[in-house]
């Protein structure tokens, strides 16, 4: 099995070098990722610039772009053939709720289901990392049971979600649907030391809409969080009520 691991905190970053140690158990594991963090690119694709892939060592390469950028020159260029399985992680943070949307490391596993490919994105829902090194051994177990079940429904990837707690007091693990989540005053504006304005997005409160069965009540409880993503944005119940409508121009 070829194994594509990638991120979105850059080459460097301690969770792409846990998560492809526990991939290396089910293949051989190329690693394609980011020269610098990409968090919150989403699925940016970039096309008015060259791209350049640098390899690092056999089997490590790092892209100037995207993760979105990273896994298309991996399996268009730098990869043998198509990989068996794309991973992307682990992220330095969560990404549960309409994290999902922004992030830079689901859009990895997103631009590999796009693909065909069959993809897994794994978060640590913790701004510390002080206990990602322990789920090493957790998450060999969980990803050799995800490839064994087989066939990865089409354009359909999983989001793993590990809790902020030492790997041996996880409760086991949930199958989930998204969080809802909201940024309360998350915009800045302020005025730099030459009397510009400017704006910084980010910090602020967070509210969550979060319960049982959802990622976030999921980690918050202790477990492992696995929600299947689909492609298909569609709301497949709204359309005959949009229909009915009858737009016209």
């Amino acid at each position: 099995m070829l194994i594509l691991c990638t991120n979105d905190d850059g080459y460097l970053a301690p969770g792409i070098g846990i998560l492809a140690d526990a991939a290396r158990t089910l293949g051989d594991v190329h690693v394609v990722a980011p020269d610098r963090e990409q968090s919150a690119m989403s699925h940016a694709l970039t096309m008015h610039f060259p791209l350049r892939a640098r390899k690092v060592q056999d089997g490590v390469h790092h892209v100037d772009g995207t993760p979105t950028d990273c896994v298309a020159v991996a399996v268009g260029a730098l990869l043998e053939r198509k990989p068996d399985l794309v991973l992307s992680g682990i992220n330095h943070g969560p990404n549960m709720g309409e994290d999902v949307l922004y992030s830079g490391t689901v859009a990895g596993a997103m631009e590999a289901t796009i693909l065909g490919i069959p993809a897994i994105a794994v978060s640590y829902a913790g701004r510390s990392a002080e206990h990602m090194a322990g789920y090493g051994p957790l998450l060999e177990t969980l990803l050799s049971q995800m490839v064994r079940e087989g066939d990865f429904p089409r354009e359909t990837l999983l989001n793993i979600n590990l809790p902020p707690i030492p790997a041996e007091q996880v409760k086991g693990v949930q199958v989930t649907r998204l969080a809802r989540r909201v940024y309360l005053d998350s915009l800045t504006q302020a005025v730099d030391p030459n009397g510009r304005p400017y704006f910084w997005i980010g910090g602020g409160e967070v509210e969550w809409s979060a319960p049982e069965g959802t990622d976030f009540h999921a980690i918050n409880t202790g477990h492992i969080s696995v929600t299947p993503l689909h492609l298909d944005l569609t709301n497949h119940a709204l359309l005959a009520d949009v229909a009915a409508w009858n737009l016209s121009v």
